[in-house]
Protein backbone atom coordinates (compact mmCIF):
# COMPACT_ATOMS: atom_id res chain seq x y z
CA UNK A 1 0.00 0.00 0.00
CA UNK A 2 2.26 2.55 -1.09
CA UNK A 3 -0.12 5.56 -1.18
CA UNK A 4 -2.82 5.71 0.96
CA UNK A 5 -6.12 4.01 -0.30
CA UNK A 6 -9.56 5.04 -0.02
CA UNK A 7 -11.95 3.38 2.05
CA UNK A 8 -13.62 2.12 -0.85
CA UNK A 9 -10.30 1.17 -2.69
CA UNK A 10 -9.36 -0.84 -0.11
CA UNK A 11 -12.69 -2.47 0.55
CA UNK A 12 -12.56 -3.88 -2.97
CA UNK A 13 -9.48 -4.77 -3.33
CA UNK A 14 -9.98 -6.71 0.16
CA UNK A 15 -13.42 -7.99 -1.48
CA UNK A 16 -11.23 -9.00 -4.67
CA UNK A 17 -8.50 -10.76 -2.05
CA UNK A 18 -11.57 -12.70 -0.18
CA UNK A 19 -13.13 -14.12 -3.56
CA UNK A 20 -9.97 -15.12 -4.75
CA UNK A 21 -9.05 -16.84 -1.64
CA UNK A 22 -12.82 -18.08 -1.48
CA UNK A 23 -12.19 -20.44 -4.55
CA UNK A 24 -9.23 -22.45 -3.26
CA UNK A 25 -6.67 -22.53 -6.39
CA UNK A 26 -4.41 -20.53 -5.25
CA UNK A 27 -1.17 -21.61 -4.33
CA UNK A 28 0.05 -21.78 -0.55
CA UNK A 29 2.51 -18.99 -0.80
CA UNK A 30 0.35 -16.84 -3.14
CA UNK A 31 -2.88 -17.01 -0.35
CA UNK A 32 -0.54 -16.44 2.68
CA UNK A 33 0.91 -13.23 0.23
CA UNK A 34 -2.90 -12.77 -0.40
CA UNK A 35 -4.11 -13.38 3.26
CA UNK A 36 -1.60 -10.71 4.80
CA UNK A 37 -2.50 -8.13 2.36
CA UNK A 38 -6.23 -8.56 3.11
CA UNK A 39 -5.31 -8.02 7.23
CA UNK A 40 -2.96 -4.35 6.22
CA UNK A 41 -6.18 -3.96 4.35
CA UNK A 42 -8.65 -5.02 7.04
CA UNK A 43 -6.48 -2.57 9.50
CA UNK A 44 -6.63 0.02 7.21
CA UNK A 45 -10.39 0.10 6.77
CA UNK A 46 -10.38 0.14 10.49
CA UNK A 47 -8.56 3.09 10.93
CA UNK A 48 -10.25 5.24 8.69
CA UNK A 49 -13.88 4.07 10.38
CA UNK A 50 -12.26 4.94 13.96
CA UNK A 51 -11.29 8.35 12.50
CA UNK A 52 -14.74 9.33 11.11
CA UNK A 53 -16.31 8.03 14.42
CA UNK A 54 -14.08 10.47 16.24
CA UNK A 55 -14.96 13.45 13.58
CA UNK A 56 -18.35 12.50 13.86
CA UNK A 57 -18.46 12.14 17.34
CA UNK A 58 -16.54 15.82 18.00
CA UNK A 59 -18.84 17.65 15.66
CA UNK A 60 -22.07 16.49 17.55
CA UNK A 61 -20.06 17.15 21.12
CA UNK A 62 -19.39 20.59 19.32
CA UNK A 63 -23.31 21.43 18.08
CA UNK A 64 -24.45 20.39 21.97
CA UNK A 65 -22.13 22.83 23.16
CA UNK A 66 -23.42 25.45 20.73
CA UNK A 67 -26.93 24.74 21.96
CA UNK A 68 -26.49 25.17 25.76
CA UNK A 69 -24.69 28.08 24.93
CA UNK A 70 -28.12 29.54 23.30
Amino acid sequence: MNKEKTFDEAMKELESIVDKLEQGDVPLEEALDQFQEGIKLSRHCKNIIEEAEKTVTQMVSESAEEKEAE
